[in-house]
């Protein structure tokens, strides 16, 4: 009795106006003019008290009359900077509060105006504007967004279902929103010849771009810009989202950074992966690691550089230079190609079933037959490949500074089945275009160098290195196998018409979920190197081996 008395009270008394703001706006059937009301948090405690002292709980489906109080409550609050009553006009006061008073503090939002529109069942949409404001720069910053109406537990009171998404439609529970300087300063990113890169121009180096302000914005020169910006939490980190500008109040002034990239050759990896939004390819040069090019047809994420996938039977050049340094293969000597081999409780087999009866390790290179590496399983140590990897190819340390953020592959030590599977790029082998990219320069040059975009003459930092490089007798051999392969092997195909000294390697890499593997394609001509990845494109040699073969021709 004590709560409805209260609200008559409240009822006969005028409504309450904080400062100058005026009553939310309301547009819409259902919605109608209403007053602001002050005192939300005394009609919540009372409310909650008679349900402690045993007043029925509310319960059934919310009325349109209940949705219209509850979404009146918490707008009107929030507009006239009520923090205290529109969170207590939600499910959850205590985020509510917390993203409400960052609204106004941090992300430096005034003069609000909120406009219901018509409910939709439990939804009620509404606009917001407002002014941000940061030192003498102040923008008028306008949105939709939306709230939806629920009860309470335990008592069943119509309440807002609290979400950061209310207060921003581009907020995650647990994101907050900041006005002030937009992180690093803008750059200006430069061709190897001078000219400026864009996204406009080359649409797959926007994450690049992103990836060289992150690093060299204050370090290039230029300062910072004033923006609002959606700051994430930890849940959506973890999601990978990244931190995204919602206003600029004003522009930075870029500085300036060169980088490797070849501008005729990035426009030739534009045009190869256009139209395939899941193709990604990398181009080096094999004897210095300078990045020349780089493509990845879907824009979003920069798999050339950052994906972490299977790479199939390309990983057989790295698995290849290890059983040959421990005599355990040899290019023209006799090799086991059966159909099936059985290591550590799992049953592998090749492609169709197919076996080379009395051939050697070079037509099962070629022919890239799976057993023939899953048979050295047994002896082999658990760690061989991963310090191959590390030792000889630099993968697999997470050291490379190429200067944007990389994935540099990953290698894990494994026992049983997973092992062999790893020594044909499946199991816990994890890798991109750029790893095997380095991969084909690491055997044409015959030492890793790191890939880099930025010289290290930008910034003085230390490249990453491998300890040790394969022996002339075994290198020798390696740079045969993908040679053979390029030119009579499962690489031939698209490999046909690039002259020179080639190599190539092929692979395939099935992934649970799946109905086609991804194909992969590592190659050299001459001084340069590159590899590519068509994520569900089936084999290598048909999907990604024309992509990395064209823009090796294109490369001259």
């Amino acid at each position: 009795m004590g709560s409805r008395r209260a609200a008559g009270e409240r009822r006969r008394t005028k409504p309450a106006v904080v400062g100058s703001v005026a009553a939310v706006v309301v547009a819409g059937a259902g919605f109608g003019a209403y007053a602001v009301y002050g005192g939300a948090g005394a009609e919540d405690t009372a409310r909650t008290t008679s349900a402690a002292a045993g007043e029925k709980v509310k319960s059934g489906p919310l009325t349109a009359a209940e949705v219209t109080s509850a979404a009146q409550r918490f707008l009107t609050a929030w507009q006239q900077g009520d923090v205290a009553g529109a969170a207590a006009a939600t499910d959850d006061a205590e985020a509510a509060a917390a993203l409400l008073t960052g609204y106004t503090e941090d992300a430096r939002a005034k003069d609000v105006t909120l406009t219901a529109g018509t409910p939709a069942g439990q939804k009620v949409p509404f606009s917001v504007k407002a002014t941000v404001a940061h030192g003498k720069t102040a923008e008028p910053l306008a949105y939709d967004s939306a709230l939806t109406v629920v009860r309470r537990a335990p008592d069943g009171e119509p309440r807002v279902d609290w979400h950061a998404s209310v207060v921003h439609p581009e907020l995650r529970d647990g994101d907050t929103l900041v006005t002030g300087e937009a992180g690093a300063p803008p750059v200006k990113a430069l061709d190897r010849d001078g000219a400026e890169i864009t996204a406009a121009k080359y649409p797959s180096l926007g994450t690049v771009l992103d990836g060289l302000r992150e690093k060299y914005g204050k370090k290039a020169g230029g300062t910072p810009g004033i923006e609002l910006r959606a700051v994430r939490g930890k849940a959506s980190k973890a999601a990978k989202a990244s931190d995204k500008t919602l206003l600029k109040l004003s522009e930075g002034t870029p500085g300036t950074v060169r980088t490797t990239l070849d501008p005729a050759l990035q426009a030739a990896a534009e045009r190869q992966v256009a139209g395939k939004a899941r193709a990604s390819v990398v181009l080096l040069r094999a004897s210095t690691g300078e990045i020349l090019a780089v493509a990845n047809g879907g824009h979003g994420f920069n798999t050339a550089f950052q994906g972490s996938l299977a790479p199939g039977s390309t990983m057989k050049v790295i698995t290849a230079s290890m059983l040959i340094e421990k005599n355990l293969a040899s290019m023209d000597e006799q090799h086991p190609c059966p159909k099936y081999f059985s290591y550590g409780g799992w049953k592998f087999q090749n492609d169709d079933e197919f076996e080379i009866r009395n051939g050697t390790f070079k037509a099962s290179f070629a022919r890239s037959c799976n057993t023939a590496f899953i048979s050295q399983a047994p002896e082999l140590e658990n760690d061989d490949l991963t310090r191959q990897a590390k030792e000889v190819f630099g993968l697999s340390m997470n050291n490379w500074s190429v200067g944007v953020p990389t994935f540099d592959g990953s290698v894990p030590v494994q026992s049983a089945a997973p092992m062999a599977a790893s020594l044909i790029g499946q199991g816990g082998v994890r890798m991109n275009p750029l790893n095997m990219a380095s991969v084909s320069a690491t055997v044409k040059s015959g030492r890793f160098h790191q890939p880099y975009l930025v010289a290290r003459s930008v910034d003085g930092r230390a490249f990453a290195t491998a300890s040790r490089t394969m022996s002339a007798a075994t290198l020798a051999q390696l740079r045969e196998l993908m040679s053979y392969t390029a030119a009579y092997g499962t690489a031939a195909e698209a490999m046909a018409g690039v002259s020179g000294d080639t190599g190539a390697k092929t692979g395939s890499a099935e992934v649970d979920g799946q109905e086609q593997p991804n194909g992969w394609f590592t190659a050299y001509r001459g001084d340069l190197a590159a590899a590519g990845v068509v994520q569900q494109g089936g084999h290598g040699g048909d999907t990604a081996g024309p992509i990395v073969a064209a823009l090796l021709k294109d490369a001259g």
